[in-house]
């Protein structure tokens, strides 16, 4: 085989990537477009580079001792980085390669000047942004520099910091190749790069052109500040040109130098308005040709534009697709379920069916669209102040979208509005029994579930499964359920606002509501205290323990002393709550049931930090506060005017809420516990593929959608390059953040705490359970990896009710994501924890180990020196 080490620019295309890498591949795709001008070049392809490797004195070795590294290796990776690099620079370019390339230089003009620059197989791809991390050569001069320069772009390869990204994102070093670019020299009079959407908000209608005079080295390298030029709808719609001090210009020999600019033309814009609209004009252009918003580089020479480079930007967050061209404004699903990371194929399309109301995918996550309910004025106000309730951060980002005039049309209401939020009462009356006889039901029903699916395989399984999900549907709409839930949110709210008019308390129910009947979450918390009251007597099966590195500690604890108690226990504790997890949502997250080692550090923390009967004392100490509270505020109450008609209604409403606030939390763990029995008949599929040879893994049945897994068990075939394109995809939606509202026009709208009642460099958020803590701030992102101390303060991105075990051990809590009633406050209250949640990057601007002080009655924290 004959290996192909150059080839012209144009002759590439967005196919080759393997062989070009990917800036080659976009230049070669930008020359194929109508109107777009790429200065001329040739590509010194991946089989040069791979040659380079295999040649060179044992740098397979190094790779091999690269890969075993963590990211956080940052010696060591600085070392054999530098050793690779080194080795790559020191081995000569083989004659006929070098040929190659000076062959190819004459023909475009060996006395012209160019630019060396990389070009990795995983560079400026859709999914990934390498942007920056290998080295471009400006203004080269003769072959022998060339060669030179080459030699160092393939070496940039493996730059500590490049090499830190490929191993925190998973790119294997060999598997990544390098490829190089020789284009001829531009000398431009200004530079600068053009966003064809809105890198800040996302907006895609409106696209943001930086530009400064000379090379654009000066303004990507951050040695100038640009001009800045906003776009919307072919209208310079905002601009502001900056001071521009230097630029940077080639040298007659070779080589850039920097230079300050005459003061007189410091001011003066970079580029015309007009000019700024055809640049962007250009752009749209490259934009519906990659399908994608793109970061584009540009030169403009003689009132002409060049492209230089254009990459996908991997920031953005996507849009979820809409079937029509009118505005939407979507809302996550994920800050309402306490799960904002990604979710897989499967886990989507199960919630989507599933739910009770249409949801959108977007970036791995999903979202419901609210623009009809903010469309009607009637429901409109319902609708705000019900998200005014819950998250003030979302009702603050839907009124800025609101307030743009024409974003969300006028409907006509279509009849009377409902009863206005928060209202004293709902038809249902107050009796435990009420709530007795939906969890049995709910629990009837997921024991019938588990017969009639326990011999179901292949097609017989989805058709029963796609009929199970409408019952599974009509539980979760089930109208007495749906009183129960609003009763207790009703009752919170009412004395709430009520205690506080009449009384001044705030957030009185927060008391009110501790140690409530029925709260099978808090339940769960506190059972982990009772196993652990198991495993406390017994020192060989807490050493055991302590030690354990597999799930499959369960089969190993009898052998040890006391270890058949301690496994029985364990396994009751499954039987009840194994099928929740981390991000339980999503199907595809291994439950405690599969993954049972992620309770044990809790576990052991319950085993050391507290005394036997400790989940019992607990739970009747909160109860007898909530009944203190009762009593000194009907007190306080007659002692008012109307005080007798006040305190009647009071204690109606204190019975009310503790008899209906616990099952606010049944209905998810429904929901879980046939997510568990669906998500084992499924497996029980994807492990009969496996053995047929049609899936590699058992788990590439998450990258398909339900639908897909129900085609490939009826056909026995399946699209591996789906699986891995779905794989890729999924990494890449890691690293973005979901908005809480989401606009059509792809804007990520945050919201904003309104609020000046708060010390200077308080970070502000909801206050959801009252008291005021001061103790160390523990900064947790991974459950599996919690040890905590008596004392300490929660901080973490959400709490799903997995994270429940943690909080018996906790002092306070303060959340990114969260709201009145999810669930994490839900239980901060019953358990009686100081809590603020929804306060923005509190796990980033609160480092582990701080002091800080939550006042979960005034929602804010405070950073202590």
């Amino acid at each position: 085989m004959i290996e192909q080490y150059v080839v012209d620019l144009r002759e590439v295309d967005q196919t080759q990537v393997a062989l070009v890498g990917g800036k080659a591949a976009h230049l070669g795709g930008l020359s194929r477009i109508d109107g777009i001008r790429v200065p001329a070049g040739f590509c010194v392809t991946t089989a040069a580079f791979r040659r380079i490797v295999a040649e060179g004195p044992a740098i397979g070795d190094l790779l091999d001792q690269l890969s075993r590294l963590s990211p956080d290796d940052r010696e060591p990776i600085r070392a054999l980085s530098a050793e690779v690099r080194q080795r790559i620079e020191g081995t000569a370019i083989p004659g006929d390669l070098a040929a190659a390339i000076t062959r190819a230089l004459a023909v475009l003009g060996e006395r012209s000047a160019y630019a060396v620059r990389s070009s990795a197989t995983a560079e400026d791809l859709p999914t990934a942004s390498f942007a920056g991390q290998q080295d471009t050569y400006l203004n080269v001069l003769g072959p022998a520099a060339i060669l030179a320069y080459v030699s160092r772009c393939w070496a940039s390869l493996f730059t500590e910091r490049a090499v830190t990204y490929r191993l925190r994102n998973g790119f294997d070093h060999r598997k990544v190749g390098m490829a190089v670019v020789v284009q001829q020299m531009v000398f431009p009079q200004s530079a600068g790069v053009l966003f064809t959407a809105d890198p800040v908000s996302g907006n895609r209608k409106v696209a943001t052109v930086d530009a400064s005079f000379g090379l654009g080295e000066a303004l990507v390298s951050g040695r100038v500040n640009p001009d800045v030029f906003t776009v919307r709808e072919g209208v310079v719609v905002a601009r502001a040109i900056a001071a521009k001090q230097v630029a940077v210009h080639a040298l007659p020999g070779g080589g850039t130098q920097e230079v300050a600019i005459d003061p007189q033309r410091r001011e003066q814009p970079a580029l015309t308005d007009a000019q700024v609209v055809r640049l962007v004009r250009l752009g749209r252009r490259i934009e519906a040709q990659a399908g994608c918003p793109q970061d584009i580089e540009w030169c403009l020479v003689d009132d002409d534009f060049q492209i230089v480079q254009s990459r996908p930007i991997t920031t953005l967050f996507p849009i979820p697709t809409a079937r029509d061209q009118e505005n939407h404004i979507y809302l996550s699903v994920g800050h309402q379920q306490m799960m904002t990371d990604p979710m897989r194929p499967l886990g989507l399309s199960m919630w989507q069916l599933t739910a009770m109301a249409p949801m959108h995918e977007a970036g791995g996550r999903l979202f419901v669209d609210a623009t009809r309910m903010l469309a009607s004025p009637s429901s409109r106000a319902g609708f705000l102040e019900m998200s005014g309730r819950t998250d003030p951060l979302t009702r603050d980002a839907l009124e800025t979208v609101l307030d743009r005039p024409g974003f969300v049309p006028a409907l006509p209401d279509s009849g009377p509005g409902g009863p206005p939020v928060g209202a004293a009462s709902a038809p249902i009356a107050t009796d435990p029994a009420i709530v007795t006889q939906l969890i049995k039901r709910s629990e009837a029903s997921i024991a019938a579930l588990r017969h009639d699916i326990a011999t179901l395989t292949g097609p017989a399984l989805f058709d029963f499964l796609l009929e199970a999900f409408v019952e599974h549907k009509r539980d979760l709409g089930d109208p007495v359920s749906m009183q129960a839930i609003m009763a207790g949110m009703e009752a919170t709210w009412w004395l709430n606002d009520r205690l506080g008019e009449w009384l001044g308390e705030k957030n009185a129910a927060d008391t009110l509501t501790l140690s409530a009947p029925g709260n099978v979450t808090s339940e769960m918390g506190l059972a982990l205290l009772d196993v652990a009251d198991v495993i406390r007597p017994h020192p060989e099966v807490v050493a055991f323990l302590r030690g354990v590195e597999d799930d499959g500690f369960l089969d190993e604890l009898p052998k040890v002393a006391g270890g058949t108690e301690a496994r029985d226990a364990i396994e009751a504790y499954l039987d009840r709550y194994g099928m929740r997890c981390v991000g339980e949502i999503d199907i595809t997250r291994p439950r405690w049931r599969e993954r049972p080692a992620t309770l044990l550090p809790v576990l052991l923390d319950n085993v050391a930090n507290f005394a036997p009967g400790a989940a019992q004392r607990r739970f009747e100490q909160g109860r007898q506060d909530a009944e203190k509270k009762a009593q000194e505020v009907l007190v306080r109450l007659r002692a008012l005017p109307d005080g007798e008609q006040k305190a009647d209604e009071t204690k109606r409403m204190i019975d009310r809420v503790r008899t209906f606030i616990g099952y606010r939390e049944y209905p998810k763990y429904g929901i879980i516990s046939r997510y568990f029995v669906y998500k084992q008949a499924l497996l029980g599929e994807a492990e009969r593929l496996v053995r047929a040879n049609v899936l590699r893994e058992r788990e590439d049945a998450f990258y398909l959608t339900f639908q897909e897994l129900h085609d490939v068990v009826r056909s026995n075939q399946v699209d591996d390059t789906l699986i891995e394109q779905r794989k890729d995809a999924f990494r890449s939606y890691q690293a973005l953040t979901p908005p809480r509202v989401l606009t059509s026009d792809g804007e990520a709208i945050t919201g904003a705490y309104r609020r000046d009642d708060v010390p200077a460099g308080a970070l502000i958020g909801l206050p959801v359970s009252a008291g005021t803590i001061e103790g160390r701030a523990r900064v947790i992102l991974d459950l599996a990896q919690a040890h905590l101390e008596p004392g300490d303060i929660l901080v973490t991105a959400h709490t799903d009710p997995s994270w429940t075990p943690l909080f018996v051990g906790i002092a306070g809590l303060v959340t990114e994501v969260g709201g009145l009633m999810t669930h994490g406050a839900v239980i901060a209250r019953e358990y009686g924890l100081p809590a603020v949640v929804s306060v923005v990057d509190a796990t980033r601007l609160i480092s582990d180990g701080q002091r800080i002080r939550v006042h979960g009655s005034d929602g804010y924290v405070e950073i202590l020196p």
